[in-house]
């Protein structure tokens, strides 16, 4: 039974025991706490939100002087301009040259403004596309980190063709001659996650979430109830165990406790370690044997159900007999 359904019987409830003089208001309280109480799997899937979302954690920058021995960002699309949104170029990762790409979010409103808060323009896209080329051309695996809420929904995005450049680096990276090691660092939205979310391994920090939709924005085309959020964000089965589950990803790195702002050296180190790995599993598979699998790993997603047709109804069928 619903919950609108549940609280309609507790509202006649009240009705018949005011009419029939009855004193059941212990019951009903009892029931209307039950209602009222946070369910443990929203609770869960909130709090990863509330933790992805966090200002101070760590981001890909950060990580990246974490995690490697040196690196060189590099800039632009070569069409339009350089997105601060997405950020990339090469590195070292003990003493092997890598590609990164990811979305990068701000410290403060100023940084966060020059940033577009972690949502990327079309020409952030063709950037990553780029330098994912540009490591293909000369061998070097790619690593990607996402975090952002989603790619930018705004005029200028939808004018620079967001939809076709996210649809084109879905294409490509599919079809890269390397490894390619993707890492969700803290929020995982819809399409701009996924415009540099294709690759071979999909590791997940332990607070992070990926989903097709933000629970805010669920819970309002969805649900109707901006203040649903909560109970959306258990719905939609964002969490890094819902998705290991549905095997969505492939591996989930541990942080700290309480989060990985608390100490993100040691954040680092466990994604630095779990990417190492990835590397190495990877390594040992040919080009033929790596675009194959990551094919059949993406193609492979998801359930899909035919409906069965729906009986006739007697109009219809009077209709096609005349």
């Amino acid at each position: 039974m619903s919950e609108p359904s549940v609280r309609q019987k507790i509202a006649e409830l009240k009705d018949l025991a005011e009419k029939s003089n009855i004193d059941i208001s212990r019951e009903l309280a009892a029931l209307e706490s039950k209602l009222t109480a946070v369910r443990p799997a929203e609770e869960e899937a909130w709090g990863r939100v509330e933790l992805a979302r966090h200002p101070e954690r760590p981001t890909t920058l950060q990580y990246a002087k974490l995690i490697f021995d040196d690196f060189m960002e590099l800039h632009g699309d070569r069409t339009f301009g350089d997105d601060a949104a997405i950020v990339g170029g090469i590195a070292v990762l003990e003493g092997r040259p890598v590609t990164f790409i990811g979305h990068q979010k701000g410290r403060n409103m100023k940084d966060n403004l020059y940033r577009n808060f972690g949502m990327a323009h079309p020409e952030g896209y063709r950037k990553a596309l780029r330098l994912a080329k540009q490591a293909a051309k000369f061998g070097r695996p790619i690593l990607t980190f996402v975090d952002t809420p989603g790619a930018y929904p705004g005029v200028s995005g939808e004018e620079r063709g967001i939809s076709q450049a996210i649809a084109l680096n879905m294409k490509e990276f599919a079809e890269l001659p390397v490894p390619i090691v993707v890492s969700i660092l803290g929020e995982g939205g819809s399409g701009g996650a996924i415009g540099i979310g294709v690759g071979d391994l999909i590791l997940m920090m332990e607070n992070a979430y990926y989903s097709v939709i933000t629970p805010e924005g669920c819970a309002s085309i969805l649900l109707r109830d901006p203040g649903k959020a909560r109970y959306s964000a258990s719905l939609l089965k964002l969490t890094p165990r819902d998705l290991l589950a549905f095997r969505v990803i492939d591996r989930i790195v541990s942080e700290p406790p309480e989060g990985a702002h608390r100490d993100p050296a040691g954040a680092a180190t466990a994604l630095k370690a779990d990417i190492l790995k990835s590397l190495e599993v990877l390594a040992r598979r040919s080009v033929e044997s790596l675009l194959s699998q990551r094919h059949a790993k993406f193609l492979g997603l998801g359930v899909f159900q035919e409906q069965e047709p729906r009986r006739k109804t007697l109009l219809t069928r009077l209709r096609e007999f005349f």
